[in-house]
Formats: C-alpha cells, structure tokens, sequence
C-alpha cells in the first residue's frame, strides 16, 4: 500500500488472534502496521509481532528490491511491534537502529544475545534525522502507553508515526467503524493516561499533520479533526454522548429483574441512550469503554460474601485505574439477609475526581417488591434530567 509518493505500508493482519493483550477480544482480528520511507537514506518504521517475521520481511524485500534499509526506527518496545528487531537486523546487518536511551534498554532486555555494537543511533527528544529530502523528527510521548514510547514526524509529507496512539483492534482488510474500536482500545489499553495523553495532543497542535501512520489500525487521511477531537474528549475524560450504562451481576435473576425494569422506565421516559451490560457475560472492555463513553453510570450488584460480586469488583478496578471521573452513578443493591453492595461499590470510587451520586439507591430485599419498583422510578426520573 503507498501512503505517499515515498512512504509504503508493509504491515500485516492477524487473523488468529483471539485475544489481543491476552485480554481484549478482537473478533476482527488486528494489524501489526510497519512502513518504509525511501529516501537518499531508507527508514523502516518499527518491526510487527513475532508471529509475522517472514510475511513482514517479505513485504520489505518486495518494497526496497535490491536496496538496503539504512535505518530502522524503534517507536515502541512492546513485542507487537518489536519482535522481529533481531531478525531484521540478521537479515539486514549494516543497518542503524533508532531510538531513545529507554528503549536501547529495553532492548537489551528482550534481545539479551543480539550484538549492537556501532549500529545505534540514540535520539533526544525534538531531535531530528534527515534522510534525504525527508526530515523525521522525534516526539518524545512517555507513558503513551510505555515510558519509552515516541512519535515521528516527517515535515516534508506531513506524516505522523503516531505508534500506539490512534490505534484501534480490528484488521485492515475488514471494514468497521473507526470511532467504537478505536474507544474500546484507547479505554482498555491508554486510558489511564489522560494527561499524558493531553501533552502530546499538544505537541501535536504545533505540527501541521496531513496523515496519522498508527502501529494498528488504518492510516488515517481525511477529517483527521474528527479523530483529534475524539481523543482530546477521551484523555480528557470528558462526556462524550448522553446516555445510561447499567452494568450488574446476577445470581439467581432478581437483581437482572431490577436492571430490565430500570431500563424500560429509562426508555418510557426519553433517555436518548441506555445500555445494559451482563458483567458475567458481556465484553468487559465495551462495558468499560461505555462508561467513559456515556455520562451516567447505575451498578446493580448481590452482596456476595459481606462484599459485592466479584464481576463487579472487576468491572469497577477497571475504572477506577483508568481513572474513572465527572460522572453521575447510581447504586442498586441486593442482600437476602444483609444488603451491604451499595456501601462496597461506593467506597471502591473514594478516590475518583468528579463523582456525582444519585440521591435514589435500591435496597432489594432478596426480590423486587413494591417499594422497590417505585424507587427505580424516582431513580429514572434522576437519570432523565
């Protein structure tokens, strides 16, 4: 795939994988996304998963013919993207690796027996590399989402190697929209770091970027405002639509029964977005990304053992650690003899910025009763306003 007038894609798609981090389903597959720069001097953009190594050498050889990479750049240490570091410098010995002094440590960590020795060319942050016409700068962007990331940009095709950031799941050769697979990534795999984040959109808005080259997901050329705009609401943890997760655990169906009758009410009453999530059973990364996604959150828990259920406690880590705040939730809870989920689920968010409570909390006594369905009501007409 040509980019520009210099620049190649030689990427692969995985297809077998069906847990990407060992965690986040990808029914779509992923991209492993690398490039060339041909120039006086060549530039190979960070390597692909150990799983790729002929298909992705294979891809460069077809790219350069008889010519010899000059450079290769080390972006991002993670072994999606680095793993074929040693092979490709087996195949290509005479070439120079780029990077900083966080990665070249790293390096050494994952590569123990591979000799560098004069074939390094160590990078400080603003510094640049020409390799001809192309002028490649680096930005240093610790903690997007590893202390050793950086990102690339090349002033003459106004190209930006963005590494992780501006990635989603998903192959390239199977069409999806952008916006919900690149949430559920950014959630899952940045979204602790928010202000990290935010520094380098900042860096950005310095530059005059024409194209986004992200390590997974499609090279972005059109509308690029669209996806800026989207990841300045994410870092920023801002609302980013209107509407209602609710999120519970169940046992034996009276707590599920809560959940559908809050949801009907919701609906009865206009909310103009409600979705509900089975944490036993649903995505646990789309639950996670709608509550970022959504301003108001309602966690409907049994109390399991003085404690909530242990679904729920996941669900809620995973908010918390991903900084979890500004928004609105509400509590329901069930305990046949000693409801106690509400005080557990709220206690486990001390420590989030910009929590607003709802004034409506559900005690179930085991099943719904009267009071109970008029209190889901009142918890409605809360959420509705």
């Amino acid at each position: 795939m040509q980019i520009t007038n210099d620049i190649l894609y030689v990427g692969v798609n995985d297809h077998k994988v069906d847990l990407f981090e060992g965690q986040y389903v990808v029914p779509n597959g992923m991209a492993y996304n690398s490039y060339v720069i041909r120039d006086e001097k060549t530039a190979v953009m960070d390597t692909v998963d150990a799983g790729f190594t002929k298909e992705w050498l294979d891809n460069i050889a077809a790219v350069l013919g008889d010519a010899k990479p000059d450079y290769l750049v080390v972006q991002h240490m993670e072994p999606d993207h680095a793993a074929n570091i040693e092979n490709f410098m087996k195949v290509y010995p005479e070439t120079t690796i780029v990077a900083n002094t966080k990665t070249f440590g790293m390096m050494k960590n994952f590569f123990r027996d591979m000799d560098l020795e004069g074939r390094t060319l160590e990078v400080g942050n603003g510094e640049s590399l020409t390799l001809g016409k192309h002028v490649l700068t680096f930005v240093f962007a610790p903690m997007v989402h590893w202390p050793e990331v950086m990102v690339t940009y090349d002033s003459t095709d106004k190209v930006l190697f963005s590494a992780d950031g501006f990635g989603k799941f998903g192959a390239l050769d199977v069409e999806e929209d952008w916006d919900c697979e690149a949430r559920r990534y950014y959630i899952g795999i940045v979204g602790k770091y928010g202000p990290q984040v935010q520094k380098l959109l900042k860096a950005a808005a310095t530059l005059d970027i024409q194209i986004i080259c992200p390590l997974h997901g499609p090279v972005l050329t059109e509308n690029l405002g669209h996806y800026l705009e989207k990841y300045d609401i994410w870092s920023s943890y801002k609302v980013e639509s209107e509407g209602v997760v609710i999120a519970y655990s169940s046992v034996y169906g009276n707590t599920k029964k809560a959940v559908e009758v809050l949801a009907q009410k919701l609906e009865e009453k206009g909310c103009p977005k409600v979705t509900v999530f089975d944490l036993a059973r649903d995505d646990m990364a789309e639950a996670v990304a709608d509550a970022f996604r959504y301003g108001k959150l309602v966690l409907a828990s049994v109390t399991y053992n003085a404690d909530i259920f242990p679904f729920m406690k996941f669900y809620i880590d995973h908010l918390t650690e991903r900084n979890y705040q500004n928004r609105t939730i509400g509590l329901i809870e069930n305990g046949s003899w000693a409801p106690n989920a509400a005080k557990v689920m709220a206690s486990k968010f001390e420590k989030s910025k910009n929590i607003t409570w709802l004034d409506t909390t559900v005690k179930i006594m085991s099943s719904l009763s009267d009071e109970n369905i008029e209190e889901l009501d009142k918890m409605a007409e809360e959420l509705c306003k």
